[in-house]
């Protein structure tokens, strides 16, 4: 088998092609070096000079606060970047993965949402990930979309590392504990996503680690495992102003991953102590 994996600098395209290489299964780790996914001409040329057997897409605009004020390069990559995947995977008959966000719904009230649940995306790096999952719908049959959020990895910047770097420099941290969800481990993520692609199980699944926690919460553990005094305290959100509005509910239901057989990733604590682990800090 063959992986095309896109976004091999970020955090989640870097564990995915580790996690292919231990399985010897070969992985082809591109990104916007190796071609633009915005360029459709270019898009299509290397994947079918590839020609692999499915093509995992990482590759994204992540930046959530400056997308609101670069609304048309947030959906270039994000949007037609997609397409041009998609398109390039219904030439040639290949399996495409998708990965998306919790962001795609209104994030309001306390019910874990469904994969069918109602979408309301409320900015506008939410409004492009939701329509990247529309044109995977639309031009694909053989496909994945796969919904994650909080995520942390060792390649790449993240709360983690926020959490790590300024708890070693301050007392104190004020941060939001009114936004509840489930932080996701790129290394324990990366394993399910290759569970998944060798399979026909297509469909659309929620990944993420077990667990809720709020902003407040997952910043104590970090400070508690990587034993800083740095003390958190608790705001709400509308005491914390950003850019584009994030949701209050990111829980989101995982009972498609039972469905299929899948097994759910570890706890989001023993997702944080393993990489903490990794970095030298906890024990």
């Amino acid at each position: 088998m063959k992986v095309l994996v896109t976004g091999v600098a970020g955090q989640l395209g870097y564990d995915v092609v580790r996690e292919l290489n231990k399985r010897s299964i070969e992985a082809i780790g591109v990104d916007r070096s190796d071609f633009d996914i915005t360029d459709r001409e270019a898009t299509e040329k290397f994947i079918l000079s590839v020609n692999p057997n499915a093509v995992i897409h990482c590759a994204a605009y992540t930046a959530v606060d400056a997308a609101e004020d670069n609304v048309e390069l947030c959906r270039k990559v994000n949007v037609n970047g997609t397409e041009n995947i998609a398109r390039a995977c219904a030439k040639i008959k290949v399996k495409m993965l998708y990965i998306s966000t919790d962001y795609v719904f209104p994030g309001s009230g306390d019910i874990p949402y469904d994969i069918n649940a109602e979408k309301a995306p409320q900015n506008v790096y939410g409004q492009s990930k939701l329509d990247g999952e529309l044109v995977v719908q639309k031009y694909l049959q053989n496909y994945f979309i796969v919904r994650i959020s909080w995520a942390f990895g060792k390649n790449g910047n993240n709360f983690v590392k926020t959490m790590l770097r300024l708890g070693k420099e301050r007392e104190q941290l004020s941060v939001v504990s009114d936004q509840i969800g489930s932080p996701t481990y790129t290394f324990d993520l990366a394993r399910l996503l290759v569970d998944m692609i060798r399979t026909d199980k297509y469909g659309i699944y929620h990944a993420t680690n077990e667990g809720y926690c709020s902003w407040a919460e997952f910043a104590k553990e970090i400070m508690r495992l990587a034993n800083l005094p740095c003390k958190i305290i608790s705001i709400s959100t509308a005491e914390y102003l950003t850019k584009a509005k994030r949701p209050l509910n990111s829980r989101m239901n995982k009972s498609s991953l039972d469905k299929n057989g899948f097994v759910r990733l570890p706890s989001w604590q023993d997702a944080l102590r393993k990489y903490l682990q990794s970095e030298g800090y906890a024990k």
